[in-house]
């Protein structure tokens, strides 16, 4: 049976995932940023262990043109959309018409992502009367001659790394308590565990966790890094990937703590820099990555109707 030109479905196939990949790559590579994030990439194949994603596929003479992808909302967290124009396709409307189908069918508080918040995607948020409501900040600073601060472990805190699965259940029950709030992050399960270990940039060297001296059973909080491959002229670079910190052991300078020990790590794997995301409305975490010589450098918009 053949599709219209624009559908909506509950599971990519094959040929789709395929088509929607190459979407991606080349709207990155003419945008200079990913229009979706690492978890609708994981999506896009049925991977990333989120209940009732739904994709929305514009082709053209079965070509994918355009897409977009609606992450359900939960509890307090509205609905997340993510989309993509292929280049060639742009300036006939298809990104205006994605936003609408995607906010129509998310609900009136869906939200929108334009990674980078580029003028493209200012201009259709404008038109469509829509109107920033959350940011996602990417800091970065570099690694090479930057002074960076001596890793200094107290006595009653002890500092290791990852060892296995068996660290799984901790890494979780952390994560879900310091990102309870985060409609993404908090939502972890032993699945995300699981596809990060089996990715090809995962290294159980960059994992950090840190315990009390006096109970090495419970996790206080872990700093998790990235590397990024060199891409083009683009040089490798490292990635405070994910900082959490138990509730119950705020205020002793963990958060700090951990991601020295990992900017050491990524600097002394010869490293020229180094990248993290951070909520722009996270005055605490914003307030220990500037310490640490973090600038701002990118910056995702969330967009929903006024």
């Amino acid at each position: 049976m053949e599709r219209p030109a624009l559908y909506w479905s509950t599971r990519l196939e094959p040929q789709q995932v395929a088509g929607v990949s190459a979407l991606l790559d080349r709207a990155a590579a003419a945008d200079g940023t990913n229009p979706v994030s690492e978890q609708g990439v994981h999506a896009v194949s049925g991977s990333g262990g989120l209940d009732g994603v739904r994709h929305l596929v514009w082709t053209d003479d079965e070509r994918i043109i355009g897409y977009a992808q609606l992450q359900p909302g939960h509890g307090d967290h509205p609905a997340m959309a993510e989309l993509a124009v292929a280049p060639e396709a742009r300036g006939r409307g298809i990104g205006g018409r994605l936003v609408t189908e995607a906010i129509s069918e998310g609900g009136p508080d869906a939200r929108v992502w334009a990674h980078g918040n580029l003028p493209a995607a200012q201009a259709v948020a404008r038109r469509l009367e829509l109107t920033g409501a959350r940011e996602l900040l990417q800091l970065r600073r570099p690694l090479v001659d930057a002074g960076l601060p001596e890793l200094v472990v107290p006595e009653d805190v002890s500092l290791r790394v990852y060892r296995g699965v068996q660290d799984d259940s901790e890494v979780l029950r952390v994560n879900g308590a310091a990102f309870a709030w985060h409609p993404e992050q908090g939502s972890w399960t032993e699945r995300e565990m699981a596809e990060r270990r089996a990715a090809a940039w995962f290294d159980p060297a960059g994992l950090f966790m840190a315990f009390a001296t006096s109970d090495e059973d419970r996790l206080l909080g872990f700093h998790w890094t990235k590397v990024h491959p060199k891409q083009g002229e683009d040089p490798a670079i490292g990635e405070v990937y994910v900082v959490a910190v138990d509730p119950d052991a705020q205020g002793r300078g963990l958060g700090q703590l951990l991601t020295l020990a990992g900017l050491h790590y990524l600097r002394d794997r010869g490293l020229a820099s180094v990248l993290l995301y951070v909520e722009g409305d996270n005055i605490s975490a914003l307030r220990t990555y500037q310490r640490l010589g973090f600038e701002k450098y990118h910056v995702d918009v969330a967009y929903a109707r006024v």
